[in-house]
């Protein structure tokens, strides 16, 4: 009942965080949301991508076209065109065999070459480890180096996933994993120092997360105040698989792993399935989602909130208790509501509760409420963006402490916009906030 609430202390903490959608009853579910588009219709998994004098280029795991398949397009959205296998002859005969080559990662050097670093199958272990090879052209033919691996750890499963990440002070590294679940052991992502081009390394291995579960793809990023270091999770063939990440204030550590994946099918309201193998580029992400046993290529806008990213579709969760509340309270202790805490009593004239969101790109978004209505009838609040009337949030009857949520259309700006929920008609609490 609304009079046995407990009134609690106002927090003024904002949380952003990514969210998987929680297991209730949606209403008026609109289409204002910019889900990730298909650029590539067809089995592309792993990507990696990079522009250069205006061309985008595309590289994935081997399939059907060849090795290394290779598309281009004059830009991130398309149209994007496969030009062939970037290494028909395949990976080093002198340690490998074709069949399982795996997440390339390609490069542009200074000198105007490109650095192909790959994973492939091990003749003597039967396991996977990673190698390089080079190019005078971003489609190849790329040409293996080396009669060895670059990487091969066998006493850690192989290596697979290599990823080239370069610092804002031209040191250049990889990033890959060690492939202990195939075999039963824990897998690590690691980061190792390269020189000549990414052709060999210098200095040891330095371990950044471990985990007992599929942890894969690195990919590495370096903000102003953290480096991000974005991987898949889960397993590659279903719906289950999923980017996170992790921040650090060094290349060192301590890493600290995100409170919720950044996208998930359930993120993408099931739009994508098992978005993973990620790329993030600039003010885009890359991604492969799952279709009918093959991995489709998509991109989605990127942007960064305080250097946490976002990613447009991808539902971003602030709960209601942690913006700024007028003349209304923090109820704690609401059973079943996220966090346990919800924004109360928003009974009166001058009663509001305000958010702040990140918008990665302007346009039309799709704002999820987490509310209870026990009413009797339908309520409302006004909707208030950047201080201009956005209509109205509809609350139908749920019964109190009965949590659902609703959706409202917005239209944002890029970047920071606020977001207020004003006194309407009837009464309704605030749980949390969704942008999509």
């Amino acid at each position: 009942m609304r009079s046995s609430r407990i009134v609690a202390a106002l927090v003024l903490v904002l949380a952003l965080t990514s969210l998987s959608p929680p297991a209730q009853a949606q209403t008026n579910r609109t289409t204002a949301a910019v889900f990730p588009a298909v650029v590539i219709g067809e089995d592309f998994p792993d990507p990696d991508v990079f522009q250069k004098n205006g061309t985008w280029y595309a590289y994935s795991t081997n399939n059907g076209r060849g090795h290394v398949p290779v598309a281009s397009a004059p830009s991130a959205t398309g149209p994007w065109t496969i030009r062939g296998d970037a290494m028909p002859g395949g990976p080093s005969a002198s340690w490998a065999q074709p069949g399982r080559t795996w997440a390339p990662d390609v490069h542009p050097n200074p000198d105007g070459s490109f650095t192909l670093t790959y994973t492939a199958w091990h003749k003597s272990s039967g396991r996977q480890c990673i190698g390089v090879a080079t190019s005078s052209s971003a489609l190849g033919p790329f040409t293996p180096v080396g009669s060895q691996p670059l990487i091969c750890p066998l006493g850690q499963g192989g290596a697979i996933d290599a990823n080239t990440f370069v610092a804002n002070d031209g040191t250049r590294y990889l990033t890959w994993k060690n492939d202990g679940n195939a075999i039963g052991q824990p897998s690590t992502l690691w980061l190792t120092r390269t020189t000549n081009n990414g052709t060999s390394l210098t200095g040891g291995n330095t371990a950044m997360l471990t985990s007992s579960s599929v942890i894969e793809a690195p990919d590495l990023v370096q903000r102003g105040s953290q480096f991000v270091l974005f991987y898949s999770g889960g397993g590659y063939n279903d719906c289950n698989y999923l980017t996170s990440y992790a921040t650090a204030p060094s290349l060192s550590g301590p890493w600290t792993v995100a409170y919720r994946p950044l996208m998930t099918t359930a993120s993408f309201d099931n739009r994508v399935c098992g978005p993973g193998g990620a790329d993030f580029v600039g003010d885009k992400v890359f991604l492969h989602g799952w279709v009918n046993g093959s991995r489709h290529l998509y991109v989605a806008d990127l942007g960064w909130a305080n250097d946490f990213p976002v990613v447009r579709g991808s539902r971003v969760r602030t709960e209601a208790e942690r913006g700024t509340l007028n003349h209304c309270v923090v109820r704690t202790g609401a059973a079943g509501a996220s966090g346990g805490a919800v924004a109360a009593y928003i009974d009166y004239a001058d009663s509001w509760v305000q958010v702040s969101v990140f918008a990665p790109s302007a346009g039309g978004y799709t704002l999820w409420v987490g509310y209870a209505n026990g009413m009797g009838a339908s309520s409302t609040h006004g909707l208030v963006v950047n201080g201009n009337s956005q209509g109205t949030v509809n609350y139908p009857v749920t019964g109190w402490d009965n949590w659902r949520q609703t959706s409202a259309p917005v239209t944002l700006n890029a970047g920071w916009n606020t977001i207020r929920l004003t006194k309407g008609t009837l009464y309704a609490e605030v749980d949390y906030l969704e942008l999509q």
